[in-house]
């Protein structure tokens, strides 16, 4: 039996686009959402671009799953490169 990944869910389209050249990095689609969104708070207009600001201009109510996805990721810096 095949399982599939579900998909992490949309941005904007160019960071969408931007990253799924990375979706296999991840192993885990919460890993790859996070991925998505620091790159969504990075190119974004904000002042301070802290995690929990990240999380807020996401819309995020759990503003320490971006910590803990710097923290515990489990990905292969050559892969992403």
């Amino acid at each position: 039996m095949v399982t599939q990944r579900r998909q992490a869910v949309s941005t904007v389209v160019f960071i969408d686009n931007y990253c799924q050249h990375y979706y296999s990095v991840f192993e885990d689609v919460r890993h790859f959402k996070s991925f998505k969104f620091l790159d969504l708070g990075m190119l974004s207009e904000m002042a301070r671009k802290s995690l929990p600001e990240i999380a807020k201009m996401a819309g995020l109510k759990d503003n320490q799953t971006r910590h803990h996805f710097l923290r515990d990721a489990l990905w292969d810096i050559r892969k992403l490169r």
